[in-house]
């Protein structure tokens, strides 16, 4: 009798502690009951349910990443292979209708989403145009097309970004537009270089005019009266200078001679 009360208080524990779910910082817990989803939703804490009727899911509410790798069609029939990133996270007030629609597999519907949304994106674009500034514009369009596909499904995913990266162009398509970039960055450094010489030239051409214009107004202001009168300020100067000097001029032109000692 005591060992049989034993098993009876071991089962009743066992179903105890397996009753208890504990839902963490970033989940919710919702449970499930008779295949029914409850609206009742524990984003933190113990959630307390039957295992023998009950069972609960929890999920992520925080951002989530699928990345895939695969080859996107592009408008003139090319496959651009590209490392895909969708970000996403659940609304929390919405799991059930996720998990009651697309069941606890979503990932994969989203997955199936983007396949479709890409192709009717990318085949509107040259695939030169994945590898340029455009590489914005298509991730968008292609993350717009994704919302209207899952609303039809199931609300309650939430898009952040969809991101191309480690973009991989077609081999020849590769060289012609690293040899069309190439010859681009060739015709802007010549034309650097002719503005260079050009604003050196025109630099030169400024200092001549500058130079010429100088002496031409030097030699229309150096009358005789000028020059004489230059000379007399020169021979008082000279006069006040403590050294001993010999000047010798015939008037118009001072010659100064430093006596020997």
């Amino acid at each position: 009798m005591s060992k049989l009360k034993h098993i009876i208080a071991v089962s009743v524990a066992v179903v105890l502690f397996s009753s208890c779910a504990v839902i963490r910082p970033g989940e919710a817990g919702v449970k499930q009951t008779l295949g029914k989803f409850s609206d009742n939703i524990i984003t933190e804490g113990t959630m307390v349910y039957n295992p023998l009727i009950s069972r609960v899911i929890k999920e992520s509410t925080q951002t989530n990443n699928i990345k895939l790798i695969l080859s996107l069609p592009s408008k003139e029939g090319l496959s651009v292979d590209s490392e895909i990133s969708i970000l996403y996270r659940l609304d929390k007030k919405k799991i059930p209708s996720v998990l009651e629609n697309l069941g606890q597999e979503y990932e994969s519907v989203i997955t199936s989403v983007f396949r479709s949304a890409s192709s009717d994106v990318c085949a509107k674009f040259f695939a030169k145009d994945m590898h340029s500034g455009m590489r914005a514009v298509i991730e968008e369009e292609i993350k717009v097309k994704m919302d209207e596909l899952l609303l039809k499904q199931a609300d309650g995913i939430e898009l952040i970004a969809v991101l191309m990266k480690r973009i991989r162009l077609p081999r020849g398509l590769a060289n012609s537009i690293e040899e069309k970039l190439q010859a681009e960055q060739d015709a802007m450094r010549l034309v650097f270089v002719l503005e260079q010489a050009k604003l050196e030239a025109q630099r030169k051409i400024i200092e001549a005019e500058a130079e010429r214009d100088a002496q031409i107004i030097l030699a229309n202001g150096l009358t005789q009266e000028i020059i004489q009168i230059k000379s007399i300020e020169a021979f008082k100067e000279l006069s006040n200078s403590p050294n001993s000097k010999v000047i010798i001029t015939d008037g118009k032109t001072p010659l100064l001679i430093e006596p020997q000692n």
